[in-house]
């Protein structure tokens, strides 16, 4: 094919692809432009998860009669000095694209008036072209209405999700910007329904108390860096303690100069600082914003403004780390290891601790690799009898066989038992339901709620029993019965977390069983009796697939004979 030049209506729309991703994109462009603008009160309503409409309605400085049309260009901007110099920018928007790349692919109506002017002006939109501009009464401030999203763009609506699904990308960007801007009003309306609100009285614990409920935002710590007028560096935030965990990283907000981004190694840096806090498999709820100088942070990387680069990135990294873990070991200083060696008492999480009185137990399938073989466990039909002989760290069970030794990590081992028991009971649709003595009150951030609306029949039929009880609040009065030694509003919203990320109905029912086993199983830390030792070890030989735990951990490991007498040199 000749190489020919684009239209200007095709360029645009390819351009649009980099900009606008999905409504949520929509949503944070304008959003963005309204804060550039000076808004201290912003609301959205979406229908149709944002791809019916798109309303955005700010107080903001507005945009004056004679620029409005001007807007819809690309590369027009207000935001850069006329000599273009992009090495201080202190606004969210700078390239100019936002406006023009969404019109391109939509239609779009504007409403703006600047306080100073008696009257405002309308500009609509359509697909590209312009239809109109006129004077229109309006208060001051700016309200832009995008209809029918990707209308001609069919193929960017085949990879959108439900319009739930959407929505609740659109109001994660709302909590992300309430999170960054707690002196702001964000308002939210899903499909007539008010779905999320924050107060915009600059307090950063109240921002976070609109998004992730009010218990929550209480137990968290404050985290303070003032720059020490040497690399102009700040760190400023909340951090949830040990206790106040999750079990993924979408609830990591990290903000530059109120600027939300994503980059895995001020992650890494925030969950090193966490070092020796926080469980296996735990992740930290954290909002914290870095301050830097406009001059030494480049946020001209990414089209969607995602990524940044800093100048003095290693510094950046260690004030965050020192930060974040001052504030922990402020909460629960380390103890003094002098004072432990010094303390006549035994520590019982070191010794193993012989059993006496050993008894053979029934045949429990071990997974020692067969020589000569690709297998990489021991068949069934070979099979040592096992006996318990202590326990190590408070974590691994120590069993003697005839082909050596064995370790079985208990939590792992238990965790298997209950996947399989619960999922029997799914399966003959009886599931076992454990009542609570006083009904738990829950507050679920709005991310969670949709999450939970959009399975809440299926809850019932693993054993939980919850009702309604006010806007974003839940009634739990029953859990599943493996369950009834778990904190209960912490179980319950630790599974919500953990299924919330299921793609497909499959996904969803494995994850749910999953982690309802993970959080009935016994805790790593636990001291067991004999008893429970030897009463978890037949229950997992009796299990279909005892090797590993549900999320692919082996449960054991083999020290054959032959491995120990070399080590110790007999042969």
């Amino acid at each position: 094919m000749p190489i020919r030049v684009l239209s200007s209506q095709l360029a645009a729309r390819i351009a649009a692809g980099e900009v606008v991703e999905r409504p949520a994109s929509v949503v944070k462009e304008l959003v963005e432009n309204s804060l550039d603008a000076g808004a201290t009160a912003v609301s959205v309503e979406i229908r149709g998860g944002g791809l019916e409409l798109i309303r955005v309605v700010d107080n903001g400085s507005g945009i004056p009669t004679g620029e409005a049309e001007l807007a819809f260009h690309r590369f027009a901007t207000s935001k850069l000095p006329l000599d273009g110099n992009l090495d201080s920018i202190t606004t969210l928007g700078f390239r100019g694209e936002a406006l023009p790349s969404i019109a391109s692919v939509s239609n779009v109506l504007l409403v703006t008036r600047p306080a100073d002017q008696p009257g405002g002006v309308v500009v609509e939109v359509a697909v590209g072209d312009l239809i109109r501009t006129a004077p229109h009464g309006s208060p001051p401030g700016t309200s832009i209405a995008v209809r029918d999203l990707f209308q001609n763009v069919p193929a960017r609506l085949k990879f959108l999700r439900s319009p739930p699904a959407e929505a609740t990308r659109v109001q994660t960007v709302l909590h992300q910007f309430a999170l960054a801007f707690p002196g702001v009003r964000f308002h939210l309306d899903v499909d007539g329904r008010a779905s999320f609100t924050s107060s915009g009285n600059g307090d950063l614990r109240d921002a976070c108390s609109a998004v992730y409920g009010t218990k929550t935002a209480k137990a968290l710590l404050e985290v303070i860096s003032e720059s020490d007028g040497i690399n102009l560096i700040g760190v400023h935030g909340l951090i949830g303690p040990p206790d106040v965990s999750r079990a993924s990283r979408s609830y990591i907000n990290l903000l530059v100069n109120r600027r939300w981004i994503q980059s895995r190694a001020l992650t890494y840096a925030l969950e090193e600082a966490y070092q020796g806090f926080l469980m296996e498999h735990r992740h930290p709820l954290a909002v914290i914003n870095i301050t830097v100088q406009p001059s030494e942070v480049d946020v001209n990387v990414h089209p969607a403004k995602l990524e940044v680069r800093f100048l003095h990135e290693r510094d950046v990294f260690a004030t965050l780390q020192r930060a974040v873990r001052g504030a922990l070991v402020a909460l629960a200083p380390v103890p003094n290891v002098r004072s432990n060696f010094a303390s006549s008492r035994p520590s019982s999480t070191t010794t193993a601790r012989p059993l006496e009185g050993h008894q053979s137990q029934q045949a429990l399938s071990l997974f020692a690799p067969v020589e000569g073989t690709d297998t990489t466990y021991t068949p069934r039909g070979i099979v040592p009898s096992l006996r318990v002989l202590g326990q190590v760290q408070s974590l691994y069970i120590v069993a003697e066989g005839p082909e050596g030794m064995y370790l079985v990590d208990q939590h792992a081992a238990h965790e298997r038992v209950l996947y399989e028991k619960v999922r029997r009971e799914i399966s003959d649709r009886a599931p076992q339901s454990q009542g609570l003595l006083e009904s738990v009150v829950v507050e679920l951030p709005a991310i969670l709620e949709e999450s939970l609306e959009a399975h809440r029949d299926e809850w019932t039929m693993y054993g939980f029993d919850l009702d309604t009880f006010g806007p974003h609040s839940y009634l739990l009065r029953a859990l599943p019965a493996s369950l009834k030694d778990a904190d209960p509003e912490e179980a319950f919203r630790s599974i919500l977390e953990e299924v919330g990320r299921g793609e497909s109905k499959i996904d969803w029912e494995e994850k749910m069983v999953c982690s309802i086993a993970c959080h009935s199983a016994v805790r790593a830390g636990k001291t067991l009796s004999r008893e429970e030792m030897e009463s978890l070890l037949l229950q997992l030989e009796a299990s279909d697939q005892p090797n590993t735990c549900p999320h692919g951990r082996p449960t054991m490991v083999h020290l054959s004979a032959a491995h120990l007498q070399r080590e110790f040199g007999r042969r």
